[in-house]
């Protein structure tokens, strides 16, 4: 961290710019003041509206049960100054200014909290009844469609693909989902753990469709690859997002190769005085022994912290979460925890055919991570456990009848470190 960056919490006149106003960006700014941050904060927004939370989207607000899901913050109190409607086109790191669609913006510290963006099916940009949702205006566009009980294609059984369909369907419309891989999830979870998941679909009326390439949407239709035409009133596409930095071409901010913010362990990047947090940074982990994309509302609201910590200078922090997200899908609470890609034991607890059960990912019978759907004291538990890297018996692991708690092995000085 540079000296004059280490002073940020005493300099009264140190400008901090916050690129972005969702979630890690608007939970940027309070941290600051939370923190003791004195000096001028800024957040830039490309969208018009007051900064508001993303979840709501694919819920209330999609079935007409909210209007928005602005945030609770009062920026004017916080001394907090809103520039919304404002697209940020570019950084020039060694003059520590921004262009802006309004011209240019000057900083003594930035951060990048521009979030994700949808990937888009190739072929469908301008074709009437294509939509995304992820934004506000997203979900006021399709809310007419549900209302009017339109026969919806969603293309990709993901979690947001899922979501919608379960909105979709208590909204009384016709719902089938296509999805090119073999099972739902198939970005996120292995084939045994999801498979319990598709009968979710057929139990909410919904017809989903796997093995199935979509070829082209046409006004009315979904053509699959096999030439099956799907009526659609309406399509929806969910296949996906990638961090929003196209912007950041030529800025000296490195990029990894799925275009994140290649930010160290104190979200720190590669050009001096800018930070980067939430859907558009990567991490290195300690904990997992590998870099981290994590693009899941509980990052968003976590790194911010650490940002502030360290703007400030004066307890430096180092950011190794227990990666978390939850899904509400088919009438089912889903919550995950940790990352299991080192795993090499998986554990299950409770019948995967009834309402409530646990799948959990061991590494040397370590507790890397769960899978929780409808038992929430198992997410909560094993997330701790986690965190602290206990030693589990995997034989108590898969008594549902034992609290996950009592599977784990007594033991001194567990470093929570991957062997």
């Amino acid at each position: 961290m540079s000296e004059q960056t280490a002073q940020g919490g005493t300099s009264a006149g140190r400008r901090v710019v916050v690129v972005g106003a969702g979630m890690a960006g608007v939970q940027t700014a309070v941290a600051l003041r939370e923190l003791g941050f004195k000096g001028p904060v800024t957040v830039i927004g490309a969208e018009p509206h007051q900064p508001y939370d993303r979840p709501p989207l694919s819920k209330a607000v999609l079935l007409g049960k909210a209007e928005d899901s602005a945030f609770d913050v009062d920026f004017e109190s916080l001394g907090v100054e809103l520039r919304l409607g404002c697209e940020v086109l570019a950084l020039r790191s060694a003059e520590h200014e921004l262009d802006t669609e309004a011209g240019p913006v000057p900083y003594d510290v930035l951060v990048l909290a521009t979030g994700a963006e949808p990937i888009t099916l190739p072929g469908t940009e301008g074709v009437p009844g294509v939509h995304l949702l992820r934004t506000l205006d997203d979900a006021e566009r399709l809310k007419p469609v549900l209302a009017r009980q339109h026969d919806i294609v969603v293309v990709g059984a993901g979690w947001i693909g899922a979501e919608f369909a379960t909105a979709a369907r208590e909204a009384g419309c016709a719902v089938t989902v296509v999805e090119a891989a073999d099972h739902p999830l198939a970005g996120a979870l292995p084939p045994e753990v999801a498979a319990p998941m598709t009968g979710w679909y057929a139990d909410a009326g919904v017809e989903l469709r796997t093995h199935a390439r979509v070829e082209r949407i046409e006004p009315g239709a979904v053509v699959l690859a096999d030439g099956t035409r799907l009526p659609a009133g309406a399509a929806v596409v969910g296949i996906g997002a990638r961090p929003a930095t196209a912007w950041l071409a030529g800025s000296g901010v490195e990029l990894g190769p799925h275009g994140d913010v290649l930010a160290d362990d104190r979200l720190r990047t590669s050009v001096e005085d800018v930070y980067a947090v939430g859907d558009c940074a990567s991490f290195p982990s300690a904990r997992y022994g590998e870099r981290l994309l994590v693009h899941h509302w509980d990052n968003a609201l976590q790194g911010p912290r650490t940002v502030a910590a360290n703007i400030l200078g004066e307890t430096p922090a180092v950011y190794d979460p227990v990666p978390y997200f939850w899904s509400e899908q088919f009438g089912r609470f889903v919550q995950y925890a940790g990352h299991h890609a080192a795993a090499d034991r998986m554990v299950w607890r409770g019948d995967a055919s009834g309402p409530a059960w646990t799948v959990c990912w061991l590494h040397e019978n370590r507790l890397m991570a769960l899978l929780a759907v409808g038992r929430p004291r198992d997410l909560a538990q094993g997330r701790r456990l986690i965190e602290a890297g206990r030693a589990m018996d995997p034989e108590a692991v898969a008594d549902p009848g034992k609290p996950l708690k009592d599977a784990a092995v007594d033991q001194s000085g567990g470093s929570g470190r991957r062997p």
